[in-house]
């Protein structure tokens, strides 16, 4: 498995550790792992996830779809507030879908057909 850890910057209130997000980032990293990709976790503080898409990912057309994929496997979690992207890899318009899509979801939980 390939990622980083930003060691530069102190740890501060966690609600979810830098392991965490990569274990839950699931089968995306099989395909960073071909590609050469790497997730990396700059800081959780709080709940607020910040990440950084490298090695393979710089310049990869497939990088928002890879972005959108982790974005929405981290928001299931009830430890993460947020998701960002710190180089924008995630463009507004696929967040705000995805936000949508889950707003969705929790709105038709238990509902009969």
């Amino acid at each position: 498995m390939r990622w980083l850890i930003d060691e530069h910057r102190p740890p501060r209130n966690m609600a979810i550790t830098a392991e965490e997000v990569l274990k839950e980032i699931g089968p995306v990293q099989e395909v960073l792992d071909a590609h050469d990709g790497v997730v990396t976790v700059i800081d959780t503080a709080d709940g607020n996830v910040m990440l950084s898409l490298d090695g393979g990912c710089v310049g990869c057309s497939s990088t928002p779809m890879t972005a959108m994929q982790i974005y929405y496997s981290l928001k299931q979690l009830d430890s993460v507030n947020d998701v960002v992207f710190v180089n924008g890899e995630l463009p507004e318009y696929m967040r705000t879908f995805i936000d949508q899509k889950m707003a969705d979801e929790e709105n038709t939980e238990g509902e009969i057909i």
